[in-house]
């Protein structure tokens, strides 16, 4: 079972190539799936990736550009021939009701299941959505229409009970919740075992920001302070940061000084501009200021 994985489906920006997909993403937390953007092309590698479909229940769309939403609607039509009867729930800005309405009139109008839109605020962070494993909040960029990042946040795990110890003091089934939840045990003869000697403390619990597109934006930093790993557009390189200021984008550079001011574990870099034959030159960059640096890649699945 996967624990916290990161499945890079695309990584290109607007304009397509044979080396990028456009941009979508998909985490895989203990099996359950959340997918971010969702450009051309991606379902084919989902296949490629052996994603299973029926547990993708959630999608979330930063803006309204192409290459992060053309996808979506191949998609739902493909849930309804696959049969499908759970809910979609898709998120994104209030134009997300103005783009699938009329796709849905005309081509899907018989679905199988529910589509349920929910609207972000991109101007605001806050909680957008939550579930037993994770919360996901939303994280105000600066693009040249709406559009907001995604801080995805692992709920806390219980702490890991030791067997031995459980046998030990012979604690009763019904007991073993409240345990790894922190109680003591009190045994019958009235002695009081504290919780720290019946336990291990839990796998400290993981935090993945996505921020694409946007211009240099350090107004992020202190959302996305120490997390394990940010992924952070690159489109451009410093010969063209003109170009970048232009387009409301960013330099791998930039990224990195963004990476490095959170104090983040990790930095992987994407939405690499069609115009760079070879990413390592806007890995290189992003290296001479934070090191720990990687590059996005269709295929790839990081492990948190």
């Amino acid at each position: 079972m996967a624990d916290f994985d990161i499945h890079i489906l695309g990584c290109g920006s607007a304009l397509p190539t044979t080396r990028h997909l456009a941009t979508s993403q998909i985490i895989n937390l203990r099996d359950k799936l959340y997918m971010i953007d969702r450009g051309e092309g991606t379902q084919v590698q989902m296949r490629k990736m052996r994603i299973k479909f029926s547990r993708l229940n959630h999608i979330f769309l930063s803006h309204l550009h192409g290459d992060h939403c053309f996808g979506l609607p191949g998609l739902i039509s493909t849930f309804g021939m696959l049969g499908r009867t759970a809910t979609l729930h898709i998120y994104g800005p209030k134009e997300i009701e103005e783009y699938l309405y009329p796709i849905l009139k005309m081509f899907n109008q018989n679905l199988p299941y529910k589509i349920q839109i929910h609207i972000i605020n991109p101007s605001q962070h806050t909680l957008i959505m939550e579930d037993r494993s994770l919360e996901v909040y939303s994280i105000p960029l600066n693009h040249r229409i709406p559009a907001c990042g995604f801080l995805f946040k692992e709920k806390q795990k219980e702490a890991h009970l030791i067997k031995e110890m459980a046998d030990f003091y012979q604690i009763p089934v019904k007991c073993l919740r409240g345990i790894k939840q922190g109680a003591d045990f009190t045994t019958p003869e009235g002695e009081v075992v504290p919780n720290k000697r019946l336990t291990r403390p839990a796998t400290p619990a993981k935090q993945y920001a996505y921020c694409s597109d946007t211009a240099y934006y350090p107004e992020i930093i202190p959302i996305i302070k120490n997390i394990d790993l940010l992924y952070h557009e690159a489109t451009f390189a410093e010969c063209d940061a003109a170009r970048a200021r232009e387009t409301y984008h960013t330099t791998a550079r930039q990224a990195a000084e963004i990476a490095r001011a959170a104090a983040v574990k990790k930095l992987m870099i994407g939405h690499f501009s069609a115009r760079y034959e070879d990413d390592l030159l806007l890995k290189k960059e992003a290296d001479a200021i934070y090191p720990n640096t990687i590059l996005a890649k269709e295929g790839l699945i990081l492990s948190l």
